[in-house]
């Protein structure tokens, strides 16, 4: 998280009636892959292919950075009515007019980050175990929205990430959470199929769009995968 002073939201205990996100196709934003093309053009282009969230994820960049990106990508995603969540960075959120945050298992805290967003905003968690599942049972109702799980594979793009869970894993658990869950890690579309049989709402991907020569025919696969899938 960021140094920034942030103020909690009086009414963010209060469990809100948030429309279920659509997790098919989760795009996870790598500005290194992303290249020239830029993350605001890659994103764009996925959503207009069938991604069906989008994931602003900068863990270098200042918070005065990933405001002016976040604020050009929500302005470029407006009209394909894709949502836009913050990596990690809880408190810039709301100067970027984002949809929500997700935050993983050494971020802030789930329950603090429901204080900071208020109970409007979406709040997705990483989890890698069944245990991780366990203790998140034990959060306050409304806390979090969906679960990340993974990496499922083993995967390149993020070098602190924990070691893969495995598919069946995955399906463990999916069983045990009341929470729509995306998985994530080494996953493209000969993968997808595994994914959905397991139970999961949808894929979250970074390099299998971010850095692809055609980004809408690579999201289009992904897409295709999952509905072949059903």
């Amino acid at each position: 998280m960021s140094g920034s002073v942030v103020v909690g939201h009086a009414d963010a205990g209060r469990a809100a009636v948030r429309p279920p996100l659509d997790l098919r196709v989760y795009l996870v934003t790598d500005a290194e892959l992303c290249g020239e093309r830029g993350v605001v053009a890659t994103a764009r282009e996925a959503a207009v292919a069938g991604a069906t969230l989008v994931q602003l994820r900068d863990q270098t960049g200042s918070d005065a950075d990933l405001i002016d990106v976040g604020r050009r990508l929500r302005a470029a995603l407006h009209d394909t009515g894709v949502p836009l969540v913050v990596n990690d960075r809880v408190d810039l959120v709301s100067p970027i007019g984002a949809a929500g945050a997700h935050v993983g298992q050494g971020d802030l805290d789930p329950t603090t980050a429901r204080e900071v967003l208020g109970p409007e905003a979406y709040l997705g968690l990483s989890v890698q175990s069944v245990d991780h599942v366990d203790a998140a049972l034990a959060l306050p109702d409304g806390t979090v929205d969906y679960l990340g799980v993974g990496p499922v594979w083993s995967q390149d793009t993020k070098p602190d990430a924990a070691p893969p869970c495995s598919p069946e894993v995955l399906a463990d658990i999916v069983r045990l959470s009341p929470w729509p869950c995306v998985a994530i890690g080494g996953i493209h579309p000969p993968r997808v199929a595994a994914v959905r049989h397991a139970g999961a709402a949808g894929v979250a991907v970074v390099s299998a769009i971010c850095g692809q020569l055609d980004v809408r025919a690579a999201t289009r696969r992904l897409r295709t995968a999952w509905e072949a899938a059903q």
